[in-house]
């Protein structure tokens, strides 16, 4: 769990005012003891529901996108049309599951050692994580 100066330094560092609407945002997505896996549709619906601070979706939106650019929080993308942000950053594996559109953490031990045979001149590999896609 986090408090309100950690809240401000990471809006600071991320380019951000520390605004009354930016700081809810930060209580929603770091003030949890697990990881948070949401869409920005997602959270703009807690933060409604929860929030006596009325924050556009712009506002929410580019704060998750500033996030995410400053290693704050991880994009996974879905599909073209679809990504969920993680708010842990570490390298990790996920299963999605189709039906509930719900994303679950994967350890790296639940997944066997990957190896990559294609090389692509002049690029070095950051990091791998596997997407598993489940349904019912």
């Amino acid at each position: 769990m986090e408090n309100k100066d950690t809240f401000v330094k990471k809006l600071r560092s991320s380019g951000l005012r520390p605004t009354k609407q930016r700081l809810e945002i930060c209580k929603v997505l770091y003030n949890r003891k697990k990881t948070f896996h949401f869409t920005i549709e997602e959270l703009s619906k807690i933060l409604k529901k929860n929030s006596k601070e009325s924050i556009s979706l712009a506002t929410i939106y580019n704060t998750v996108h500033a996030f995410k650019n400053k290693n704050y929080l991880k994009e996974i993308s879905i599909n073209l049309n679809k990504s969920y942000f993680d708010t842990n950053v570490s390298t990790h594996h996920h299963f999605f599951n189709e039906n509930t559109h719900e994303l679950i953490d994967l350890k790296n031990t639940d997944v066997g050692e990957i190896k990559i045979k294609k090389k692509i001149p002049g690029k070095k590999i950051k990091s791998v994580e596997v997407l598993v896609k489940i349904s019912s």
